[in-house]
């Protein structure tokens, strides 16, 4: 039903564009998924969009059903995700407006799930790469060809919130060289590459968290100013991104990241664990 995923943050609730347009629910065993998916064709693609904190921006970040929106991707037939979120600048030279394309994550959350595997199935993926390459490259492209900055490469820090950080936090981000600060995406990268679809963010910075000084503690105010500006670029990003994805992902280390991932003898797996797994290890079953 849908090739390209697109998952929008904080200040990208829709995609202007969209044509043949029409809203699924999307039943998951893990739950109800952010939002209704919206699916479309946007520049001869197939696509489905879900707004990551629901309309009206009602769902925190440790709220999210990471499980069940990577789920509800998969189901729909999804195979990449483009996914766009606001973050904090933890360096000088990621100026608010500026778009990182990170290609590392380190993990402050501490109240969150993030595997498929369990309930009589162990698995273990690889995720030393945590991004799609290929993906990433799309993004960086699709910059370029808007004419907005957009960088390849970084580190982004998902700390657990809703609270900011502190400074005292934000300045031991900075001494372990990290580029910016979230609150979202680790938990969808992770997911997704259990799942084998090809993920990669988007990342638009808002502000310069807590750490500069001469620079007042971020606030959401300034934080929605930004966004508010971010949002046309990254529509318009998005957009050359999907025009720009190549037809076949087979290149994608992804596409078979779950291929030698489940360790445990077949014939012990619960049959209700298969059933509620089907759609995304049926295969290797």
């Amino acid at each position: 039903m849908a090739e390209i995923g697109i998952i929008g943050g904080s200040g990208l609730y829709g995609m202007p564009g969209l044509t043949e347009v029409r809203e699924e629910v999307v039943e998951t065993p893990f739950g109800v998924p952010s939002d209704p998916f919206v699916l479309g064709t946007l520049e001869g693609r197939e696509v489905a969009f879900l707004a990551r904190h629901g309309k009206g921006h009602r769902i925190l970040p440790s709220e999210l059903n990471f499980k069940a929106n990577i789920y509800a991707m998969k189901k729909l037939g999804v195979t990449s995700i483009l996914s766009v979120s606001a973050v904090g600048s933890l360096k000088e030279e990621h100026k608010p407006t500026d778009f990182i394309v990170p290609d590392q994550f380190i993990d402050r959350t501490f109240d969150r799930t993030a595997t498929f595997f369990g309930d009589g199935v162990v698995g273990h993926v690889g995720f030393g790469d945590p991004v799609c390459p290929i993906v990433s490259d799309v993004f960086v492209k699709a910059c370029a060809e808007v004419g907005v900055v957009g960088k390849k490469g970084g580190t982004y820090v998902c700390m657990e919130g809703p609270q900011f950080s502190t400074r005292a936090e934000s300045n031991l981000y900075r001494m372990w060289g990290a580029d910016i600060i979230g609150m979202t995406n680790l938990q969808e990268a992770k997911l997704a590459r259990e799942a084998e679809i090809s993920y990669a963010t988007l990342a638009m910075v808002t502000d310069y968290d807590c750490w500069r000084e001469g620079h007042d503690d971020v606030t959401v105010e300034q934080v929605i100013a930004v966004m508010h500006q971010n949002s046309g670029n990254a529509q318009k990003v998005v957009k050359a991104a999907v025009r720009l994805m190549p037809h076949s992902l087979s290149a994608s280390p992804a596409q078979t990241a779950a291929k030698f991932a489940i360790m445990t003898d077949r014939a012990l797996i619960p049959a209700a664990t298969k059933e509620k797994l089907n759609v995304l290890f049926g295969k290797y079953w």
